[in-house]
């Protein structure tokens, strides 16, 4: 018995400098879901990214709570759209992430970028909270595009492979496979919907010209609503007019806009009520995010626009 003990004893000092040599994960903050999920798909077998906006917030206005704060401080590496879309951190950033090396996504994509669409059945970002928008005239969205989402992971990997050059080998395997998924992910959808890529269709909120031109869709314009107060009287007519003017099968609304609201501005106008989450508000956070997203885009637009 006293062999065996000294015998463990041994396997455990023999074990404890080589866990010594293992080198650390790097500590990565991510801003939103959908870019948390793939940077969480690229460190897997190293270690796991920080999502900093959960659940059902949104990037439009939110406020760092203190925790939050600290997790910048620490953090290696930053990952985020940039201060078009997350104006939040833009100070943050600056104050609490001095040693953190930063990836911000829309400044290395910016030659892809599309610009808002505004005037005639798009209406400005004005009324919805967009005042980065409105200063840039991006569309920060990309992520709703599969195609582009392929040089988002390639750029997140680069930048983990700057700052954690011992896991190299693993976070460029990961994110080939990750790419050729997206590739999958890219024709599963595009089949899926290729039964209503001509039905017209309006959205409250423009958010999806990168999933647009991906799949060929039709969206027609879009009819603004402020979330935090239900529309008078005059607002609900000039929706409803729009609805009828563009011959719009759907109006599309997000998960933070009460049914209520729909409900009022579609009445009578005919036109179904559907759903778009572009951040994956009840979706776990992880790998598998990202994909449950897009393919619950997918689905939502065909069920609804089907006849």
């Amino acid at each position: 018995m006293k062999r065996l003990f000294l015998f463990l004893l041994l396997l455990v000092g023999l074990a404890l400098p080589l866990q010594a040599q293992q080198p650390q994960s790097p500590k990565v903050v991510v801003s939103i879901k959908p870019i948390h999920s793939l940077t969480a798909a690229i460190m897997e077998g190293v270690g796991a990214p920080q999502l900093l906006i959960k659940g059902a917030g949104t990037p439009h206005g939110y406020s760092l709570r203190p925790s939050e704060a600290r997790m910048l401080a620490d953090a290696d590496l930053v990952i985020w759209i940039g201060e078009g879309l997350e104006t939040f951190l833009v100070r943050p950033l600056v104050n609490l992430g001095e040693k953190a090396q930063r990836l911000a996504i829309a400044e290395q994509l910016r030659s892809k970028m599309l610009t808002i669409r505004e005037g005639g059945t798009w209406e400005g970002h004005h009324a919805h909270g967009h005042d980065a928008h409105d200063r840039e005239e991006w569309d920060y969205h990309l992520w709703t595009s599969p195609l582009l989402t392929k040089e988002i992971v390639t750029l997140i990997a680069e930048q983990l492979m700057t700052v954690d050059p011992d896991h190299a080998a693993t976070y460029a395997a990961n994110a080939a496979s990750l790419i050729t998924k997206l590739d999958q992910l890219y024709h599963e959808v595009k089949n899926q919907l290729r039964p209503v890529t001509k039905v017209p269709y309006i959205v409250f909120h423009d958010a999806y010209q990168y999933f647009e031109r991906d799949f060929g869709m039709n969206a027609v314009g879009s009819v603004t609503i402020d979330t935090e107060r239900s529309p008078g009287v005059r607002r609900v007519q000039e929706v409803r007019s729009k609805i009828s003017e563009l011959g719009a099968r759907a109006v599309f609304s997000e998960p933070q806009f009460q049914s209520r609201i729909v409900a009022t501005v579609l009445e009578g106008t005919g036109a179904e009520a559907g759903v778009l989450d572009p951040l994956g508000a009840n979706l776990a956070e992880g790998p598998q995010a990202y994909f449950s997203l897009i393919r619950e885009m997918g689905s939502s637009i065909l069920a609804t626009l089907k006849e």
